[in-house]
């Protein structure tokens, strides 16, 4: 079996969170490998803040946890840190 790195476990093995919608305050499932998501009430996207991490710097993290949700995730590191 492949070990992996603690920093992806957060990705790799994702856990449900809360969120507040910041247009109608409704709370909302997020869960931690995702960086928004459409709000179950007024269907609006909100957005989790994205904290550092491995994927930005690891050069293994795209194996690590998969093209497609590195991809995804790199896509909003870069959107909010221009």
């Amino acid at each position: 079996m492949k070990e992996s790195c603690p920093g992806s476990k957060e990705i790799t093995n994702p856990y449900p969170e809360d969120l507040i919608c910041a247009f109608c305050t409704n709370k909302n499932e997020i869960w931690s490998d995702e960086p928004d998501t459409a709000c179950k009430k007024c269907g609006k996207t909100i957005t989790r803040d994205m904290k550092s991490s491995c994927l930005q710097w690891c050069p293994a993290a795209k194996e690590c946890v998969g093209a497609e949700k590195y991809e995804r995730l790199m896509k909003k590191f870069r959107e909010q840190n221009p």
